[in-house]
């Protein structure tokens, strides 16, 4: 395999860890834990892992000898940077409990353990992915860990490899998914623990004991180099408006991060869109305002930054939606026949006179990708709007009627982009390849100490990692209960951007002096190598929570 400059130099680095988990480690128990919401009805659907005492390792001189252990692992869901690192962190863990411990990696996901498909990850492999990016080690994958006979299917090739821990590197699906099967596991005495480890480059998996979801950082660091970069161009040429589209469907972690790294002249946020009641025409005027403001300075161009899941938090849309999925739920053949060019009139005329309104108002294009084919659960592929063009053409529309009123006298041009792939399996900055293998060897210590239905734990990381606190926190403890496929299903609370919290309120306070000056901020790319100041950095949104 031919490898670049940068991952040779990237080999030889080696993660930073809490203090604590150099040494042997001993257990500190927090009190007992409740879920988030609706204690009663997660307490009798989890009987043997409720409410069990969050965790922390701390130093002790005591040494402890411990068994050869075999451990599988899976990566869930998409992709995230430092994945790796963690896989590496729990090698090196088991390796360190024991020298003849083994380490199997089930292929493609969750699927791989279900269809016994499995290869032994030896330190030579290992040695291979160390601070890379992507899953390509064992791959990944979306089944859903749901029923009982693939919990059973799954159990079968953990006996034949003699495997007494498994852990499920994955976003709040994929570890809700880790703990079912954890309470399954344990309620029939199968002898296999499960251990979660906190993914998702959405950051939207996040709580008092979890601080940060690994790849957050570096995919905000890659969006944010990219989005400098158009800035940078966007000041030099001084005639285009760039409209950029971000990952984060469910929250807008991702657009605030990148806001507060580069400082744009509008970043809408999905939570605030939701909380005003604001309507499509209210965020495109806005929108609208800003550009004739710059324009009456002489300046023609700027920056928008939109998530990617903002039509869903749009009261008129969410409706809107709501009402096409279920009417295409059970007209689709009726839909299919209809002509093309008939389709959009066909739909207008079913709708209810509200919907069909706001239906009417939207460009065709995107009134037609609302029509396209549903995902597995019936619902609109949100990733398949082109946000980014639907609020350029109707800023476009809007400065038009503004013009022909004689309120504005600017010229609009508009370019548009999605990043969203280019973020999930860059190499990890050195936060995350920290911050990563330290959850990874979190994880082999909870593994020692004999837990299951524990997520890895790492805390305190704007200080520098030495005094990072290595734990782990009962997974039933981020739960409640919601609404899922027409049935109440215990579900990982998701973290949406809190707009009294202040990552937002830093936002809210500069965004008037960023929407009227030019005022961005380059970061350029990851720095693996440099000062501290430089390279070690962790997210502004990690130091505005923690007051630093």
């Amino acid at each position: 395999m031919v490898k670049s400059a940068l991952q040779v130099a990237r080999a030889a680095y080696k993660p930073k860890m809490p203090k604590a988990l150099y040494g042997s480690v001993r257990i500190e128990e927090g009190a007992p834990t409740q879920s988030v919401a609706d204690q009663d009805e997660v307490k009798k659907l989890f009987p043997n892992t409720y409410g069990m005492p969050a965790l922390k390792f701390v130093e002790t001189s005591d040494k402890a000898t411990y068994p050869a252990i075999n451990v599988g692992v899976i990566l869930s869901g998409g992709q995230a940077p430092g994945g790796h690192n963690v896989i590496a962190g729990i090698f090196d863990g088991i390796k360190n409990l024991n020298a003849d411990s083994r380490l199997y990696g089930f292929l493609m996901g969750p699927g791989g353990l279900v269809d016994h498909n499995y290869k032994e990850l030896t330190g030579e492999i290992i040695d291979d992915y160390r601070n890379t990016g992507g899953f390509d080690i064992i791959g990944s994958g979306r089944t859903k860990l749901e029923s009982k006979e693939q919990f059973d299917k799954g159990l079968e090739i953990l006996k034949k490899l003699d495997v007494k821990a498994l852990v499920i590197i994955g976003g709040d699906d994929s570890n809700t998914n880790a703990c079912v099967l954890a309470e399954y596991y344990k309620a029939i005495d199968a002898g296999v623990q499960v251990i979660g480890c906190p993914k998702t480059i959405d950051g939207d998996l996040k709580n008092e004991m979890i601080e940060t979801s690994f790849g957050f950082d570096t995919a905000c660091k890659v969006y944010s180099e990219v989005i400098g970069n158009i800035q940078r161009d966007c000041n030099s040429a001084r005639k285009y408006w760039h409209f950029i589209k971000l990952m984060g469907r469910s929250a807008s972690h991702i657009a605030l991060e990148c806001a507060l790294q580069v400082q744009p002249n509008v970043c809408i946020i999905s939570e605030e869109v939701e909380a005003k009641k604001l309507s499509l025409d209210d965020i495109v005027t806005d929108i609208a305002k800003t550009v004739a403001h710059r324009a009456a300075n002489g300046n023609n161009f700027g920056t928008v930054l939109i998530p990617e899941g903002l039509i869903e938090f749009i009261p008129a849309m969410k409706a809107l939606i709501s009402e096409l999925n279920d009417f295409l739920a059970h007209h689709q053949d009726e839909f299919n026949a209809v002509p093309k060019d008939g389709q959009l009139a066909y739909i207008k005329k079913n709708l209810s006179a509200d919907n069909a309104k706001v239906f009417a108002s939207l460009p065709n294009a995107v009134a037609r990708q609302l029509t396209l084919d549903r995902d597995p659960h019936g619902n609109v592929q949100v990733s398949l709007i082109e946000t980014e063009k639907l609020l350029a053409e109707m800023v476009g529309n809007k400065l038009a009627e503004m013009k022909a009123e004689g309120k504005y006298k600017g010229k609009f041009a508009s370019q548009v982009h999605f990043f969203g792939y280019e973020g999930r399996c860059a190499a990890p900055s050195n936060y995350d390849a920290d911050y990563c293998y330290s959850l990874g060897y979190t994880a082999a210590a909870l593994i020692g100490a004999g837990k299951t239905g524990y997520m890895s734990s790492v805390r305190n990381t704007t200080a520098p990692a030495g005094e990072w606190i290595a734990g782990g926190v009962p997974v039933t403890m981020m739960m409640n209960m919601e609404r899922r496929h027409g049935e109440m299903k215990p579900v990982i609370r998701k973290a949406l951007v809190e707009l009294d919290g202040a990552p937002f309120k830093y936002l809210a306070a500069n965004r008037e002096a960023w929407a009227t000056g030019t005022e961005f901020v380059y970061p350029g790319p990851i720095q693996y190598f440099g000062p501290t100041e430089v390279c070690d950095q962790p997210t502004i949104t990690l130091k505005l929570e923690q007051g630093k």
